[in-house]
């Protein structure tokens, strides 16, 4: 296949994504805003009061940046290894392996519909938290990019589960033992100052630190860690997954039956 046949491909792919989770956006776009609206009004509104303020800002303030990280890490994932699973539960995964199009433009059609509802998400998200705090950006070029960024490793990350998953139950193990207790230890409701030498530095093992901080410095111009060492982190777990993702659709195992 040329390289023309192949955007086509690309493009029927990121078109089926995308137009599967807006069929069903009762399901895959509007839970998120429910239950941020529940966070904002349960942690930044009632107990937020109470806290005062975080890092030299109101607790809503602080913790608005780390909730819509949390809603883009949960969509993105959700997003592709739901899609990928079904295809290869349903055996037409088989049929684009023996395709002539690209292992690459496989991977990348399902990674980008998995970040188009990550960025639709934070969109949504972003608007309701508007109806609690105020939000003044401090660098738009950072929130963009950590959002991308981000949004590219957990679907990719999502790529990776739905290959191993043996069922449709399989598919919720992650992030309901890894995924969800990661984010909650993520800084997504805490300062790292708050916690002590040692448990902050054994949070720095966990990745979603550095993609909560770049995005809160994104957003209010603080962070816990250091900036360039929360873009290096986020690089590598992003090219580490890629990767691994590039590596088992090359070989085939687990799936072709």
């Amino acid at each position: 296949m040329n390289l023309q046949e192949q955007y086509v491909a690309f493009m029927t792919i990121v078109r089926k994504e995308i137009k599967r989770y807006l069929r069903i956006w009762t399901q895959t776009l509007l839970p998120s805003a429910i239950t941020m609206s529940l966070y904002f009004v349960i942690f930044g509104t009632l107990i937020g009061s109470r806290i005062g303020e975080m890092g030299g800002f109101t607790y809503m303030e602080f913790v608005v940046p780390g909730l819509i990280m949390m809603a883009i890490v949960t969509n993105s994932y959700s997003n592709v290894v739901s899609s990928f699973f079904g295809a290869k539960f349903s055996g037409s995964v088989e049929e684009l392996l023996v395709s002539p199009v690209s292992n690459v433009v496989i991977l990348m059609g399902y990674v980008v519909g998995g970040v188009s509802r990550g960025l639709l998400v934070a969109v949504v998200v972003t608007l309701v938290s508007l109806f609690f705090t105020d939000l003044t950006i401090h660098s738009y070029f950072i929130v963009v990019v950590v959002v991308l960024m981000t949004s590219t490793l957990f679907a990719l990350a999502g790529f990776i589960n739905a290959v191993y998953a043996n069922s449709f139950d399989d598919i919720s193990i992650i992030p309901t033992f890894v995924l969800t207790p990661l984010i909650y230890l993520g800084g997504v409701f805490y300062s790292m100052d708050l916690l002590p030498e040692f448990w902050a530095n054994v949070s720095k093992l966990n990745p979603l630190v550095y993609v909560v901080n770049a995005f809160r410095y994104g957003v209010l111009g603080v962070s816990d860690v250091s900036l360039p060492i929360a873009f290096g982190m986020i690089i590598i777990f992003t090219t580490l997954a890629f990767g691994y993702s590039m590596h088992l659709l090359n070989s085939g195992k687990r799936l072709r039956q």
